[in-house]
């Protein structure tokens, strides 16, 4: 689940990392509000507006601006409020600005880079951090990567005081800073409370980038990307505020509510499947016999007749699907149920793309019969490689 870089602030806040007084807003009389009460607060003119999207990249898109003085402030947040940002990570739709944040100025000296993320090969939750602050990560690990400094948390323990002194002093923090020892010891404790906020707020990925040292020596997050385990949902029903549906896609939304696992993806090839290991080795399986899944669609162990008509539906709602494989092993899902449900959803959508159906398990004879009965153009495949080869044929073909 991701939320907005004011909504990670606030989060920041809460376990005492230093963030830059802010205001959000919606509309542009309550971004020139904002803005006048920023100023009046912090006896600066200099405000920033930026756009609130779940996307990297903003600043390079035009989704951040400087502004001196409400009047300036206010101007920026019309152009920007209703904007279609473009970003590395949005794509070229880009995504609609809904929603903006005011925030104050600041007299950055460094720009830092600190980020946090499940490393699964070492099991433990890695801290990397660099020198190349305000530059995307990716990039410096495939251009420079011994600038990236990196430390393990102990599970138990948590990030220890001598490995947050150790990336201050690698990143030598305290160079140029009016008061080095400071400096150094406000690293240090953003750095072990980043590592408490990510076990606690269960996060999967938490960035400040860039992490920036004022004039004055002091550390601020001047921003925040926090990205939380919707597999931990149900320790947090304080999440529920920070979801914002316009930047979800509507199809995933519709398969929560109605308990399907799907993801969207960017093939054209959409994929109906029942468990989420079958469902990766079948994205896998299309990918290595030259086709793209459109998805990952997990429709569980329990699905009924109803349940597989959604999905078919879903899968249908993306213009760039042009076949469907449907691959099932039936344990506690029944094939004949999951025959039942094709044969219905063929008929209602009027299926138009080639749909190819593998089925294995449980009452798989009598799934069987079902689909060659149906009279439809149903292609069917002895097994996940077969099905994988016709579904990718019949897709070039058409």
């Amino acid at each position: 689940m991701n939320i907005h870089e004011y909504q990670g602030k606030q989060i920041l806040a809460r376990y005492g990392i230093p963030i830059s007084k802010g205001y959000p807003a919606f509309t542009v009389a309550e971004a020139e509000a904002a803005a006048a009460r920023l100023i009046e607060e912090t006896k600066s003119e200099v405000v920033v507006v930026k756009a609130q999207i779940h996307a990297g990249g903003r600043g390079k898109g035009g989704g951040v601006k400087v502004a001196k003085g409400v009047a300036a402030a206010k101007e920026q947040a019309e152009k920007i409020l209703g904007m279609q940002l473009v970003t590395h990570q949005t794509g070229p739709e880009g995504q609609k600005v809904r929603r903006i944040y005011i925030e104050q100025g600041q007299d950055i000296k460094r720009e830092l880079y600190v980020g946090m993320v499940v490393d699964r090969e070492s099991r433990r939750v890695a801290l990397m951090a660099s020198t190349e602050g305000g530059v995307e990560i990716e990039h410096v690990a495939e251009t420079t990567p011994e600038k990236i400094l990196t430390e393990h948390l102990d599970p138990l323990l948590g990030l220890a005081p001598f490995q947050a002194r150790k990336i201050a002093y690698g990143l030598k923090v305290g160079e140029g800073s009016p008061d080095p020892k400071k400096t150094v010891a406000q690293f240090v404790k953003t750095l072990i409370s980043l590592g408490e906020l990510f076990v606690k707020e269960d996060c999967s990925l938490c960035e400040i980038n860039p992490l920036v040292i004022t004039g004055s020596g002091d550390v601020v997050a001047l921003d925040a990307k926090l990205n939380l385990d919707e597999n931990a949902e149900a320790r947090h029903p304080e999440w529920a505020a920070l979801r914002d549906q316009d930047e979800e896609d509507p199809v995933e939304l519709e398969a929560k509510q109605v308990g399907l696992s799907y993801v969207s993806l960017g093939g054209n090839i959409g994929c109906l499947v029942n468990g989420a290991g079958l469902a990766m080795s079948t994205m896998d399986i299309i990918k290595h016999y030259g086709g793209e899944p459109a998805n990952f669609l997990d429709v569980g162990g329990g699905a009924n007749k109803e349940q597989v008509t959604k999905a078919f539906k879903m899968i249908l709602s993306s213009d760039k699907v042009k076949g469907i494989f449907v691959n099932i092993f039936g344990g506690i899902m029944k094939c004949d149920v999951i025959a039942e449900g094709v044969v219905a959803a063929t008929k209602e959508l009027g299926l138009r793309v080639p749909l190819v159906v593998r089925l294995e398990g449980t009452n798989v004879e009598a799934g069987k019969k079902i689909l060659e009965t149906s009279g439809l153009a149903i292609q069917a495949a002895d097994n996940m490689g077969d099905g994988a080869q016709k579904i990718v044929q019949a897709v070039k073909n058409a």
